[in-house]
């Protein structure tokens, strides 16, 4: 993924309106990473602790076939499994309740203002390109797995794929 700015993060949002794109609280500059690790990124997510029924991810263009990287705003559910482990619909890591998230998207467009949504099960921190490569560890032993980190990245990358083609109905 290429490295964005503040604004080019609030530029690619597909499922909000530019005035909620405008207000969302995005990393600055310096709370971004280092020109260095977004190589790593399939996509750069966030929470904020201010707003923590609220997440957004945008995926890299080059993830999702496209020239422009896809934002997508979502809502952190309250509906969960307590107690139980979980497995990530995007990277297929494993985790306890408190570190999955179910997050909801709005549907881009007149769908998404009617109020339809899609929602996934997804690492809390959001660090999923780094738990597929194998450069975060998650606190839960793993399944073992025998496909290689690159199976596991093209995994990760068909799973975003899919959620994105969800989202903006395509």
């Amino acid at each position: 993924m290429d490295p964005l700015s503040p604004e080019a993060l609030r530029a690619s949002f597909v499922n909000c309106s530019k005035g909620d794109a405008k207000r969302m609280p995005v990393p600055s500059e310096a709370a971004l990473p280092p020109a260095s690790r977004w190589a790593e990124l399939d996509f750069f997510g966030w929470r904020d602790p201010g707003h923590p029924q609220a997440a957004w991810m945008v995926v890299g263009g080059d993830v999702v076939g496209q020239g422009e990287p896809v934002g997508i705003a979502m809502k952190v559910s309250s509906a969960g499994s307590a107690g139980r482990k979980n497995m990530c619909t995007l990277c297929f890591t494993t985790h306890s309740a408190s570190d999955m998230a179910l997050l909801v998207a709005p549907l881009a467009g007149p769908s998404g203002r009617r109020g339809n949504t899609v929602g996934n099960y997804v690492c809390a921190d959001l660090a999923c390109s780094l738990y597929a490569r194998g450069l975060k560890r998650p606190a839960r032993a793993q399944p073992h797995e025998t496909i290689s980190v690159e199976a596991k990245v093209e995994r990760l990358r068909a799973n975003l794929v899919a959620f994105v083609r969800r989202v903006v109905a395509v």
